[in-house]
């Protein structure tokens, strides 16, 4: 799949704020939360790059996957 480039901006974003929440960044947090944000959020979790969860206090955090984790070190960026 070929993200668009405001889906791979908003994934960098995420991968580049992942330090700022043990790796697990809250969507909406630092980054995102937008309407338009979902839409591309959405295409980041059909691209295989990421998955969403929903804590006990109702906010949403990412797990990056291995595929998530090899994109953003083919942008300079490290992932744990």
């Amino acid at each position: 799949m070929i993200l668009t480039e405001k889906s791979l901006e908003l994934f960098l974003d995420y991968a580049r704020d992942a330090g700022n929440w043990s790796g697990t960044p809250l969507v909406g947090g630092n980054v995102g939360g937008t309407a338009q944000d979902r839409g591309n959020l959405t295409q980041l979790k059909r691209a295989g790059l990421l998955t969403t969860f929903r804590s006990s206090d109702g906010e949403r955090w990412i797990e990056f996957s291995d595929k998530g984790r090899e994109l953003a070190a083919k942008h300079g960026i490290t992932l744990y």
